[in-house]
């Protein structure tokens, strides 16, 4: 067993955008300005928007005698035709969330000197910061990310979620529990909603690991010149979202159109990362979301992600592949999987195509 974390990547160090946040600006600086044709905001119209609604699953349904086919049926369509759905009656402890959601928000409200304890080293993505900053001349995100690995517990940073202030540590121990319970129990459906063999999910992931990556977007002076996190889909098997406020801010790409999705009470965010896009051979799809900001109100939220073992090998499941459904991706040690991701800047569905089949077909072809 590892006694050391493994080096996955590094991040640059980035200014503290809470505190710029603070200065009261009337522009956003020039390096947090995104251009209108980088990523055009095509937004949906309220009135379209209530035909577009990320699906709703009840975990409660999914374990009744009666209602578990019709159910899972329903999860099956949400994971192939939209890669995000929001899961109520989940069984996590209301009074549980609640606590992590008054313990994040006190926590981003430390002073600076307290924040400091917890920022980022120069060759880690770890701690207080953003990730996937890899040049100096890239744009940055209008948000500060608070990232770590929860589990498996001898991969924690000693300076980290041991240095966590209480009552907050404990709380995140309990959550952390709960909620790889819960991600294991949505890949086991997940596996039966594909009819694979159960032991290819179990054998990736039941000694997972997870990571907890904490968001605050400030108010933004020019909200429609910035992006709070950009477009991109998750590298992890699961990601379990809890919203900490009642803010708006996340919208998924659908069908070329950005679709707010708005978070039920006492709901998880649920979507699909790219390893279960390449566990299910394509069959599920991880999909693009990014982040906005506003200008009058601070989002904040807590993304919990579920990830293989890290001395596993990724790859399709045997059991899904045939004669005729052959393997669409290649197969990768899953600590290579993630220096990959870590390596490249985050922008659309970049990291999972290229571990994609054709591409390797490509890759002796001169770059158009």
């Amino acid at each position: 067993m590892e006694t050391q974390p493994p080096k996955l990547g590094a991040s640059l160090m980035v200014p503290c955008v809470q505190e710029l946040a603070k200065e009261h600006l009337i522009q956003v600086p020039s390096r947090y300005l995104r251009s209108t044709d980088e990523d055009p905001a095509l937004f949906l119209s309220n009135a379209n928007s209530s035909l577009f609604q990320v699906p709703v699953i009840d975990m409660q349904k999914l374990s009744s005698k009666h209602l578990k086919d019709s159910e899972l049926e329903k999860l099956h369509h949400a994971c192939k035709e939209w890669g995000f759905f929001q899961l109520i009656n989940h069984g996590v402890s209301t009074a549980l969330v609640e606590n992590v959601k008054l313990g994040i928000q006190e926590f981003f409200n430390l002073p600076m000197e307290e924040k400091k304890k917890f920022w980022q080293k120069p060759d880690d993505i770890e701690g207080f910061g953003q990730a996937f900053v890899v040049s100096e001349e890239q744009k940055l995100d209008w948000g500060d990310m608070f990232y770590m690995l929860t589990l498996p517990t001898h991969l924690r940073k000693h300076h980290l979620f041991p240095n966590l202030p209480l009552p907050l540590r404990e709380t995140l121990e309990a959550y952390s529990s709960e909620l790889k319970i819960l991600a294991m129990k949505m890949l086991d459906l997940m596996a039966k909603a594909l009819r694979m063999d159960p032991n290819d999910m179990r054998t990736l992931f039941e000694e997972g690991s997870q990571g907890m990556r904490m968001s605050y977007y400030p108010p933004c002076p020019q909200p429609e010149c910035a992006i709070g996190l950009n477009s991109h889909s998750d590298a992890s098997g699961v990601t379990i979202l809890l919203q900490i406020n009642e803010v708006e801010g996340l919208q998924i790409r659908k069908d070329g159109t950005w679709i707010p999705v708005e978070p039920l009470p006492n709901a998880f965010v649920i979507n699909i990362g790219d390893v279960v896009e390449i566990v299910s051979n394509g069959i599920y799809r991880s999909i693009e979301h990014r982040a906005t900001v506003n200008q009058e109100k601070e989002r904040l939220s807590v993304a919990t992600f579920y990830n293989p073992k890290l001395d596993g090998d990724l790859g399709p499941a045997p059991s899904l592949i045939t004669p005729e459904t052959p393997a669409l991706f290649r197969t990768i040690g899953v600590a290579d999987y993630f220096k990959g991701y870590y390596s490249r800047e985050l922008r659309g569905k970049s990291n999972v195509d290229v571990y994609r089949v054709e591409n390797l077909k490509n890759d002796s072809s001169p770059v158009s």
